[in-house]
């Protein structure tokens, strides 16, 4: 059975749609898969709630109790690693990770990293991006599932999903409508992997 390890640092809406996915789709029969684990730097992350009330691990690393990034990112690693089988290393899902890895961490879990970040690669890496699309006049927004490499929101595109940007949106509405996207485009990207790894057909 390969793992799926998920890291959170808030309300997990993107981990729950993942966990809803697998169970739906039975990533478990189909690719011989399941989200074993939701981790998070924040204690209060509500995602936590909802991934104990379906029977999944949970772990909390405060990153404020670690005395350098790369000192937090090595416990972090080594708490994912745990979840590692032979022929079968652990699949990392950033959902709402607040946190940016070490290249040290994105090294040790290279091609097997995701990330999902709301806009559409390459346009607005990094915060805000729901605003700053606005402002520019941009037409059409989204979402984006790539993998993730040492350079921020640059790694290797999976999925995308495009939503219009309507005359009256605010940063708040249009990040409603592109996080409906998100939920779609994260399980059916995280699948694809799945796929691939087993050679299976959906």
């Amino acid at each position: 059975m390969k793992n799926i390890v998920i890291l959170i640092s808030g309300g997990g809406s993107n981990m729950a749609a993942l966990v809803r996915a697998a169970e739906r789709e039975q990533w478990g029969k189909r690719y011989g898969a399941r989200v074993a684990a939701v981790m998070s730097n924040k204690a209060e992350a509500k995602g936590l709630e909802f991934a104990r009330s379906q029977g999944i691990a949970t772990a909390v690393l405060d990153h404020k109790a670690y005395a350098s990034r790369d000192a937090f990112d090595a416990a972090l690693a080594d708490r994912i690693s745990a979840y590692d089988l032979p022929g079968a290393p652990a699949l990392v899902v950033l959902a709402g990770f607040m946190r940016i890895l070490t290249p040290a961490f994105v090294e040790r879990f290279a091609g097997r990293l995701t990330n999902i970040h709301p806009s559409l690669l390459p346009a607005f890496t990094g915060l805000h991006t729901h605003q700053r699309a606005i402002e520019a006049g941009c037409k059409f927004a989204g979402a984006t599932v790539h993998l993730v490499t040492a350079e921020l929101d640059h790694g290797p595109i999976l999925e995308q999903a495009v939503v219009p940007v309507l005359a009256d949106d605010t940063a708040d509405t249009l990040a409603a409508r592109v996080l409906t996207q998100e939920h779609l485009i994260y399980a059916r990207a995280i699948a694809r992997l799945l796929q691939s790894a087993v050679g299976a057909h959906p």
